[in-house]
């Protein structure tokens, strides 16, 4: 199991956002986002920060830092790490598992993720064989797209995904951004999208849309 940061807004928590870092960060990268999401009392949720496991990553020169796959090019037609991406789906099953036996459902847990955390929440969810709250993936692409038909399973065909993006992020562009929202849309997911003026981070406009999101599909 993955080492975590756990942030309980309330006694017996009821829900869970299980949410993925981006490259070379780690779990406390988003913990300070927690009180700009929920008022103080307004609602028991647990939000599970996971830290992810120390890898060499080829277009950083092989260095090695904390990461979820091998990032070998951003050229879009390159071999993806498969193997990486299917380990990094372990990883997320053993984390929702880990929820249910605190008394969390899956259909109380909402996958999130940022950069490298997006795509794998994107290649995690439709292949995950429990009804999810929702998916939120931030600033990231839809990873091995020619494997989705036929690797998705019925559980998430319907579950709400949230697809964020910068417009200015030099990054990973906003055309890969608009082309995983529209390959989703084309297979049947009920997509959520929205664009900000920003580069490859997080705004305030986009703070509250993800706030509006979470309250929605947890209730």
């Amino acid at each position: 199991m993955l080492q975590t940061i756990d942030v309980e807004t309330g006694a017996a928590p009821n829900a869970a956002v299980i949410w993925l870092h981006g490259l070379g960060a780690d779990g406390h990268d988003f913990e300070p986002m927690v009180p700009q999401l929920l008022r103080p009392g307004e609602r028991a949720w647990r939000f599970v920060f996971p830290h992810a496991p120390v890898r060499a990553v080829t277009i950083n020169g092989g260095a090695r830092m904390r990461a979820w796959y091998d990032i070998r090019s951003f050229d879009r037609r390159a071999e993806e790490d498969e193997a990486g991406f299917r380990e990094a789906a372990g990883h997320v099953r053993d984390l929702i598992g880990r929820e249910a036996a605190r008394g969390i459902a899956p259909h109380r847990i909402v996958l999130a993720g940022f950069s490298q955390g997006g795509a794998v929440s994107l290649y995690a969810a439709p292949r995950y064989a429990e009804r999810l709250a929702g998916v939120m993936a931030l600033s990231c692409y839809l990873p091995l797209p020619q494997r989705l038909a036929a690797e998705r399973l019925p559980a998430n065909d319907a579950t709400p995904m949230l697809l964020a993006h910068g417009v200015e992020d030099p990054v990973l562009s906003i055309a890969m951004g608009r082309e995983s929202r529209d390959l989703l849309q084309s297979q049947g997911y009920p997509v959520e999208w929205r664009e900000y003026p920003m580069p490859h981070s997080v705004c305030m406009p986009e703070v509250l849309d993800i706030r509006a999101f979470l309250l929605r599909v947890l209730g």
